[in-house]
């Protein structure tokens, strides 16, 4: 039995929180190929963070039913949680997922729609105050990601990718999850110390 996972695009989400778990889980649906990964916007195309347009495979309303939904962050996230038609949207289809996950202040869409609400979460490092002001919700600062339940968040941009690994071995098994990461040479090396 294969899993669909929807990507949950808006205009300014940030592309890699989106392309890098995207890169993963249809490497993983190469060599499962019952699985399928799709992106879902209200409207499209949708212009990211840094000027990327992407044309979603399908809108709100006839998207197909989801064993995974993704919440990118980006500065698109500050409108989106007051987007009452995209937040109970993700309210409902969330709700009947095998897991809810977002990467950086998607969290903070996640928390809008009720799914962080009482549960330990991340997100990135610059957002994790406003997080926590919003109340009722753990923030966790300096983990790449945090499952509680079914609710999987991830930190920054390159955390989401560890955590579409995770979910890959989750959804499969560990073995599959390394043949992917092999497959997309992930073995991060950066070349500069990030402490500034």
């Amino acid at each position: 039995m294969g899993f669909t996972t929807g990507i949950l695009l808006f205009d300014d989400a940030e592309e890699l929180d989106f392309v890098g778990p995207w890169e993963v889980l249809t490497s993983a649906a190469m060599l499962e190929p019952e699985d399928k990964v799709v992106t879902i916007a209200e409207r499209s195309p949708v212009r990211c963070a840094k000027g990327l347009r992407v044309l979603a495979d399908f809108g709100l309303a006839d998207a197909p039913p989801l064993d995974v939904v993704l919440v990118p962050g980006g500065q698109g996230t500050r409108r989106e949680v007051s987007n009452p038609a995209l937040i109970a949207w993700l309210r409902e289809v969330g709700a009947r997922c095998r897991y809810v996950t977002s990467v950086c202040t998607g969290t903070l869409l996640l928390h809008e729609a009720g799914f962080a609400k009482g549960r330990r979460v991340t997100t990135h490092w610059g957002f994790v105050e406003t997080l926590r002001k919003r109340g009722d919700v753990t923030v966790l600062d300096d983990v790449r990601y945090v499952r509680d339940g079914n609710l999987i968040t991830a930190a920054g941009v390159s955390a989401g990718i560890d955590m579409a690994l995770w979910l890959v071995g989750q959804l499969h098994t560990p073995e599959l999850a390394r043949k992917v990461q092999r497959y997309i040479q992930y073995d991060p090396a950066p070349p500069y110390a990030a402490d500034v």
